[in-house]
């Protein structure tokens, strides 16, 4: 399929027209596809995944807080987080078929880069960011609410948040304050695995890997969840 139709066919998905073909292009392209085409990184869809992370975090956090009025902040980022997690973006993903659609190196693509949780959600992401940018926050709300703002409680259900589950365990134990840190990028770029160091009142807890930063986080979340006992 050629970059038009690829276009072409997302927008009959999801049903959008984008004034800009160019935002929807650099939304489906990969990393490894902007590296063997030597296209630019910032023409890649790693900064509309930026964007786009930020508009869906802003939307949902206030369609949470309008529509669960006697939820506690803690109750409030359990039930994000489960919406807006890797596994439930790739579900969005593989709603309206995003992976056959990205434009992904030779050898991504061999690796099945699209059936990645982590390849397809973060494209997810970044079409957010390529709606808002297109047709504003309408654009982009309408999108979110149609496939992401949806089952929230089944959803919240089936996720188990190790960072909200931590942060409630120090603060009852008055352990102190908890600190995340990227200590190291392994990988080449379209592959790339975070480290992260988890630390507690300044102490060094646990570390966890993960494709993103979010991921690594709550690896070392986990972590640090059999290892508190320690302390």
């Amino acid at each position: 399929m050629d970059e038009e139709s690829r276009i072409k066919e997302l927008e009959d998905r999801i049903g959008y027209r984008f004034q800009e073909k160019a935002l929807v292009r650099e939304a489906l392209t990969h990393s490894s596809y902007a590296n063997e085409r030597s296209i630019r990184k910032i023409n890649c869809n790693e900064r509309l995944e930026f964007l786009g992370d930020a508009v869906l975090e802003q939307t949902s956090s206030i369609y949470l807080f309008q529509q669960y009025p006697k939820a506690a902040e803690g109750q409030l980022s359990k039930i994000r987080a489960s919406l807006v997690c890797e596994s439930a973006l790739a579900a969005v993903a593989e709603k309206i078929g995003l992976g056959d659609l990205i434009f992904l190196g030779k050898g991504e693509k061999a690796n099945g880069g699209g059936r990645k949780p982590s390849v397809v959600a973060d494209a997810v992401e970044a079409l957010i960011g390529a709606l808002y940018l297109d047709g504003g926050e309408k654009a982009a709300n309408n999108f979110i609410m149609q496939y992401i703002l949806t089952d929230i409680q089944e959803k919240a259900k089936a996720f188990i948040d190790y960072k909200s589950e931590l942060q409630e365990l120090v603060q009852s134990g008055n352990y102190g304050t908890i600190c995340y840190q990227v200590t190291g990028e392994y990988g080449p770029e379209h592959e790339k695995e975070f480290e992260v160091e988890l630390m507690i009142d300044q102490k060094k807890v646990s570390l966890g890997r993960g494709r993103n930063k979010k991921a690594a986080e709550q690896m070392a979340a986990f972590e640090a969840l059999k290892n508190l006992k320690k302390f």
